[in-house]
């Protein structure tokens, strides 16, 4: 019994022995996952879990509220921008028709056109295009009132009267307040141009287009005041801006002859004509047309930059 146990125990691990070898070089080995494929598997928890949790209705509510607010909220520098535009465009627009009154090419289209009176004092066509060339010259120079009080005509005679070069010095002040405000308007308005143009889709047109119905009915009721009266209207003018009794002169005063009430009326015609085909132009070109307004209605849309309105 001894020996067969011992003969049985040494049988027992041989042949566990010799079953190994087979279990290790059979399915056991193909089913080992390589370790190349461990690596490539990488599992981390989320760290937004909290985020999953829906708020309250109520908070969910308020966001959409509020983000619908904010995109319908218009900014207020384009609306600022655009009643500038709207109010300065008339004044620039005046005061470059009464810059376009002052230059000799006006004057010497006035002295030549037909119907124009003569002077009855003896100026000719050449000495009023002289004289008067002095006299817008000084409006637009930096020179003091020497430079029409030193003139003298044929005989040796000053040119102008004292009181005539004091008219003109004022003439000069109110030239160049009015010139000055219209340079400084003028470059405020470039300045809303192109900051309108970058962030207002059509802010520009809008701006325009208020400022020449504006000037339309600034210009066509002037224009009405001045055809009812002249002679009232210039004189109400010349009250507002000068002092009584500074302004009015004889008929045969250099400034009378030079430039005559006829000069006056053209003047305010051609004013009045500029002003109000530049304002109609302009109301022209920025007609909200369905083109524009569909144009605008794009840029609005979501996905895309909304235009500042």
């Amino acid at each position: 019994m001894d020996s067969a146990g011992a003969a049985a125990g040494r049988t027992v691990p041989a042949a566990a022995g010799s079953a190994a070898p087979a279990a290790n070089t059979g399915p056991v080995a193909n089913s080992a996952p390589a370790p190349d494929a461990e690596r490539d598997v990488f599992v981390e928890e989320s760290p937004t879990t909290m985020l999953q949790v829906r708020p309250p209705q109520e908070e969910v509510d308020r966001r959409l509220a509020a983000r619908e607010q904010a995109a319908n909220t218009k900014p207020v520098l384009p609306r600022v921008f655009q009643v500038l535009m709207a109010v300065f465009y008339p004044v620039v627009l005046l005061v470059l028709a009464i810059r376009l009154v002052t230059t000799n090419a006006f004057l010497w289209i006035e002295y030549h056109r037909p119907g124009f009176p003569a002077d009855s004092f003896g100026f000719s066509t050449d000495d009023r295009l002289t004289y008067g060339s002095y006299t817008v010259d000084y409006l637009l120079n930096f020179a003091g009132r020497r430079y029409l009080g030193g003139l003298v005509n044929t005989e040796g005679k000053p040119l102008f009267l004292d009181r005539e070069v004091a008219h003109m010095a004022d003439v000069k002040s109110l030239i160049d307040l009015a010139f000055l405000l219209g340079l400084v308007l003028a470059i405020v308005m470039v300045i809303g141009i192109i900051y309108l143009s970058r962030r207002s889709t059509g802010g520009v047109r809008r701006g325009l287009f208020a400022g020449s119905i504006v000037t339309l009915v600034l210009i066509i009721g002037l224009g009405v005041l001045a055809v009812m009266g002249w002679e009232t209207f210039f004189t109400d003018f010349h009250k507002i801006f000068f002092a009584n009794g500074t302004w009015t002169f004889y008929t045969d005063d250099t400034l009378i002859r030079l430039f005559p009430s006829q000069f006056w009326s053209d003047a305010g015609i051609f004013i009045g004509a500029f002003v109000l085909v530049v304002s109609s132009l302009t109301l022209a070109f920025t007609w909200p047309t369905k083109d524009r307004r569909q144009a605008v209605a794009r840029a609005k849309r979501p996905g895309r930059r909304a235009a500042a309105q």
